[in-house]
């Protein structure tokens, strides 16, 4: 059973639901809603459904925070907006409409609740994002954004252009509990983000068997987390740390993690990647990669 916080306020024919997690009816709702937006739009949405529904189960009782909120209309998801940390101290923001219920003020209505609920919490940057092909999505941002961020590609193998010879010289082993805090240094060296070694995102993807570290000879040369959902396979934080880059060891935790993850079912594999990058990209599209979409991120002001 998914515990945490809910709660319900119904205004005429429609209900506003705010839930610290998701639930599987939850998410068959937001699935169906996210396909008729990605759809009718052409857009990506970065939502992350599969992701929180497997989190659910770990959300305690104590838990207050609301990280849900959903807009039914005569029983109808029209509108949802989630709260997002995938690890340090930032928070992102990101949501959607139903085509059929645009320009009802129903997105306005969640985002201030979502405004509200940022103020109760301690965090590092809220980043507010959209894919950058939304017009709509970036001039509603820019209402409520103190700067731009940055931005990524989400990029998608292309098999046929996949190399397949690479050299192997690394021992790449599942990440154990008791290797929380040398992942934590590894993403501050990778990414500069300063992430607790107990960070509920850390312990988690390890307790899930996510989280991978490659070896050498010497000992720890860099990580990787691996998710596969619904036959799509993504690869995360792969990074290798600043003394041991030059020298293939990116490229071959790459093409283990792609080949792990084809092993595994996935028939898609994706990444994201910041647009300006440059060693990552070109390494990405080296081994395949073509970039689908960009999504923009933009500092909320407070």
């Amino acid at each position: 059973m998914v515990e945490g916080v809910s709660k319900i306020t119904m205004i005429g024919n429609s209900k506003i639901v705010l839930k610290s997690c998701i639930d599987k009816n939850d998410y068959e709702a937001l699935k169906n809603l996210e396909i008729t937006c990605t759809e009718y739009d052409s857009l990506s949405f970065k939502l992350e459904l599969d992701y929180r529904l497997e989190n659910a189960g770990k959300i305690s009782k104590r838990e207050t925070n609301i990280n849900e909120f959903m807009y039914y209309l005569e029983n109808e998801l029209a509108g949802y907006i989630n709260i997002s940390n995938f690890g340090g101290d930032d928070l992102e923001i990101t949501g959607m409409v139903h085509p059929v219920y645009r320009n009802k003020g129903i997105f306005t209505q969640l985002f201030t609740l979502v405004q509200d609920e940022c103020k109760k919490r301690k965090s590092g940057e809220i980043l507010l994002l959209c894919d950058n092909k939304s017009n709509s999505g970036i001039s509603f941002i820019e209402r409520f954004s103190q700067k731009y961020h940055h931005s990524e590609y989400d990029m998608v193998l292309n098999k046929e252009l996949y190399p397949q010879q690479c050299s192997r010289s690394l021992n790449i082993r599942r990440a154990a509990e008791s290797d929380a805090r040398t992942i934590a240094e590894m993403n501050y060296d990778f990414f500069g983000i300063v992430i607790k070694e107990d960070d509920t995102a850390i312990v988690d993807n390890i307790v899930n068997g996510r989280t991978f570290i490659a070896e050498d000879g010497n000992g720890n040369v860099g990580s990787v987390r691996i998710e596969l959902n619904d036959g799509t396979g993504g690869i995360y934080g792969l990074g290798v740390l600043s003394e041991y880059r030059g020298r293939g060891y990116g490229r071959e935790l790459l093409m283990w993690s792609i080949e792990k993850l084809i092993e595994m079912g996935a028939e898609r594999v994706i990444l994201q990647v910041d647009t300006d990058n440059g060693n990552a990209l070109n390494l990405y599209k080296s081994c395949g990669f073509e970039d689908e979409n960009v999504m923009s991120y933009y500092v909320m002001r407070r």
